[in-house]
């Protein structure tokens, strides 16, 4: 069995589980190379990848992710979140570099939830004075 390190990462509502293995296989999420998953999102690979490239160990490592939930965006984070904690729980001399990149902070923003008597979560209908 090889040897790895898992990280978790959240975005909107998606969660990603990745772990990072030494060597230089293709990275994959949900079974699928990463241009295949994330089709008809721009720059999905150097997003997901944005970790690893800053560290300088995209050609040493690679990763397997198994995303749930939300849309390509939150899960796209949420797997960058994961690569990141990842690679801090492989090397805690990494932190520094990623915290100040802000690639270790989990975005909190969630959709507010729809109100009753409203268009959307603000929105109001439209007022008719006749």
């Amino acid at each position: 069995m090889e040897k790895y390190f898992e990280g978790i990462g959240r975005r909107k509502r998606s969660t990603a589980r990745v772990r990072i293995y030494a060597g230089d296989k293709g990275s994959t999420v949900n079974g699928k190379s990463l241009d295949k998953y994330f089709t008809g999102t721009p720059n999905s690979e150097t997003i997901v990848k944005r970790p690893l490239v800053l560290v300088g160990l995209e050609k040493k490592y690679y990763f397997t992710a198994k995303v749930v939930g939300g849309g390509s965006t939150g899960q796209l984070e949420a797997v960058r979140l994961g690569v990141a904690r990842a690679l801090v729980k492989m090397d805690e001399a990494l932190k520094p570099a990623l915290r100040k990149e802000r690639l270790l902070t989990r975005d909190p923003r969630e959709v507010e939830r729809k109100k009753y008597d409203h268009v959307k979560a603000r929105k109001k209908p439209q007022f008719s004075k006749r």
